[in-house]
């Protein structure tokens, strides 16, 4: 009896300290959870501002499209140096700490983009405006013989030292991003329970799609905000955010990500290196023997054992080998192949979307990135979430949620083909979109801008100086509008007597383009509902694709499957995507601006028609092969569903041949045992 409850007593205590154990391990999950959801929003958010930046980092450093691609690209670069590395090797360590320091370096990176506003000199940008401040009527401008742009001693080594501030400061964002996806996914797939695994990173991919909302929403309001703002005086400043020369704090946002991402850092000091299994297949729930069997079983193969200690010798020697053995597998290779053409596609279009929607709806750059976190990021991450949800409420298997996410994908690419219909005209530039007779003819010659009603003054074919006459046409400069007066200062300067305006009354000229914004502001809305739309379709398959990468691969070859994913899409679509997207933008500008140190610099005002064509274009067609690509990925992977159910089958049956075998073998020991036994006692003396 004493025996009896001594057993009962060490049962209860056993129970009660497992009980205790799972809901420390919960506890730790969750917190895990929340910690890399805030490191993914962090990162996200500091990721989606550089895209929000594009324009005006363009503007300020004076670079075209394909050098703000490779300045994006930067951070796929510092991740590739890595991340091979840390995904196989993190994984054997302690994964949340290595978490901890890749948010550090994210930080100082952020800090590091925002180094040049104040090591480098203010905004400069050319205007007339200079010429006729505080002037009266008797001042010509186009009678000004003005000098062509000046190269300023050392302006050159000036300009590229930004740039290597901005380079260097993206890259070691990269580094700094590389363990969070990999280890923090496989860390809560490791210690989850089934069920919960893909609701879990559902959220995790939803909270990083929330960072962008953000992100954007900072970039709109640093947008609007002058560069140098407390620095000059804002009343000489002649141009608005509309204007094509307009740049915004775009530091100001670098700071508070920076500090964002460096707050992300602090819980992952204090998880734990792993955490016991839980779920039903936990062993405290288990008999003696059930635990025995549940030690060798496939269900728990993919729970990585995170308390195994290896040496680094040893792994290094593992790694080549597991390398190999991962790239042999042909539907992972499929995906993998898929994806990159797919990212190509995404990454691309993302990047300079907020600068399609300037550039061809005629929009601030705030209001564009502003559109970008409101509305368009919103639909994505709902998309993203639906996505996780309905995987877990259908309970697809492998081939279900690879099916869900083409068919997604593939409804999203038929209604992204409407906004080739959505078009704006060009803007009614003379010399540029249209001749100064009024006839519709685009031109790139510079020798256009020149006509017999500015052939009495001496302008700059160089400058963009825009004005807008009375008449609903912009014209480069006051000077190349024939304007032989003017009044005021600032953005409040009117120009008259323009002979290019027209040649009967004193035609005035204002500041900036003319709006010309009627057809577009008729298309604009649709163009918002259409894009909001497929987003949504499209991130729908967003968490079952992601999901498929993880089950499609041998349990133990998750984590660098996961690591060589990310490697591969960084370095074949997170990299050249937006330097060559960009380089096929730039053909299609129509006037460029010159560096105040001579040479090329920003783009001003593009072809319309031809960057529309170019942008959604390449978009889809990268899309289009990846369809094709998917053909061969289903048909392999059918096949290696079908094999490893006969491998099940095979497997059942040999095991119950194996235990009636045992069986049969026990029942005839006990028989014999049994018939001894009778005739030992038939032979003994009564």
């Amino acid at each position: 009896m004493e025996e009896k409850a001594g057993r009962t007593q060490e049962n209860g205590r056993s129970a009660g300290a497992a009980r205790e154990l799972r809901s420390s391990s919960c506890a730790s999950l969750k917190m895990f959870l929340v910690a890399l959801s805030f490191a993914y929003f962090a990162k996200a958010l500091s990721g989606s501002y550089m895209k929000s930046t594009i324009t005006q980092l363009e503007r300020r450093f004076d670079i075209p499209s394909y050098l703000i691609g490779v300045i994006d690209g930067s951070f796929e670069i510092g991740n590739l140096l890595v991340i091979a590395f840390v995904s196989y090797f993190g994984a054997k360590l302690h994964r949340p700490k290595i978490i901890g320091v890749g948010c550090v370096l994210m930080s100082i990176g952020t800090f590091i983009i925002a180094l040049p506003h104040f090591i480098t000199g203010r905004y400069e940008f050319k205007t007339q405006m200079g010429q006729v401040l505080n002037s009266t009527l008797n001042n010509p401008p186009c009678q000004a013989d003005l000098p062509e742009n000046h190269t300023q001693n050392g302006c050159e080594g000036e300009s590229n030292l930004s740039i290597f501030y901005v380079l260097l400061g993206n890259v070691l964002r990269g580094i700094g991003e590389t363990p969070v996806q990999p280890l923090g996914i496989s860390y809560i797939d490791d210690f989850a329970t089934e069920e919960n695994a893909a609701l879990y990173v559902g959220c995790v991919q939803t909270i990083s799609v929330v960072g962008p909302v953000f992100g954007y929403l900072l970039g709109s309001l640093c947008a609007k905000i002058y560069v140098d703002i407390g620095f000059v005086n804002m009343e000489s400043i002649s141009i608005t955010p509309a204007d094509a020369r307009w740049v915004g704090a775009w530091w100001l946002g670098y700071l508070i990500a920076g500090v964002i991402t460096l707050l992300s850092a602090i819980p992952f000091w204090f998880l734990p290196r792993s955490l016991p299994v839980s779920g039903p297949q936990s062993p405290e729930k288990c008999t003696a023997e059930q635990t025995r069997f549940i030690k060798d079983s496939p269900i728990l193969k993919h729970k990585y054992p995170a308390d195994e200690h290896t040496s680094f010798v040893e792994m290094a020697k593992d790694f080549i080998p597991t390398l190999r053995t991962l790239l042999g597998h042909p539907v992972y290779l499929i995906y993998l192949c898929v994806t990159i053409i797919q990212l190509n596609s995404l990454i691309g279009m993302v990047t300079y979307k907020p600068k399609y929607i300037e550039q061809h709806f005629r929009q601030s750059a705030s209001k564009a990135n502003f559109l970008m976190g409101g509305i368009n990021i919103p639909a994505v991450a709902l998309g993203m979430f639906s996505g996780g949800l309905l995987m877990k409420r259908l309970k697809l298997n492998i081939m279900g949620a690879a099916k869900f996410a083409f068919g997604t994908s593939l409804v999203g690419y038929v209604l992204s083909l409407l906004f080739f219909a959505m078009s704006c005209e060009n803007a009614k530039v003379a010399g540029v979109t249209m001749s100064y007779s009024r006839i519709d003819s685009i031109s790139y010659d510079k020798h256009s801008l020149s006509a017999a009603c500015n052939s009495h003054c001496s302008c700059s074919a160089s400058d963009w100086d825009p004005v807008c006459g009375e008449n609903g046409v912009t014209y480069v400069s006051p000077c190349l509008a024939g304007c032989t007066s003017s009044a005021g200062s600032g953005k409040n300067t009117l120009f008259s007597n323009c002979s290019c305006v027209g040649e009967v009354g004193n035609l005035t000229a204002s500041t900036g383009q003319c709006p010309q914004k009627d057809d577009c502001d008729t298309m604009f809305p649709y163009f918002l509902a259409l894009s909001v739309i497929t987003s949504f379709i499209i991130s729908l398959g967003g968490t079952p694709g992601y999901m498929f990468l993880i089950r499609c691969i041998k349990p133990q070859l998750k984590s660098l499957a996961l690591g060589f994913h990310a490697l591969a899409t960084r370095t074949l679509a997170g990299i050249p995507a937006p330097i060559y997207f960009g380089a096929i933008i730039d053909t299609t500008c129509l006037k460029w601006g010159q560096k105040r140190c001579g040479g090329v610099g920003a783009c001003r005002i593009y072809n319309t028609t031809a960057y529309r064509i170019a942008y959604l274009g390449l978009t889809l067609s990268l899309r289009t092969v990846s369809f094709i690509v998917c053909i061969p990925g289903f048909i392999l992977l059918s096949r290696q569903l079908k094999e490893e159910e006969r491998t099940a089958i095979h497997g059942s049956l040999a095991n119950g041949g194996a235990e009636l075998e045992a069986l049969r073998k026990e029942e005839f020991a006990v028989s014999n045992t049994s018939d001894n036994s009778t005739r030992a006692q038939l032979d003994s003396p009564t």
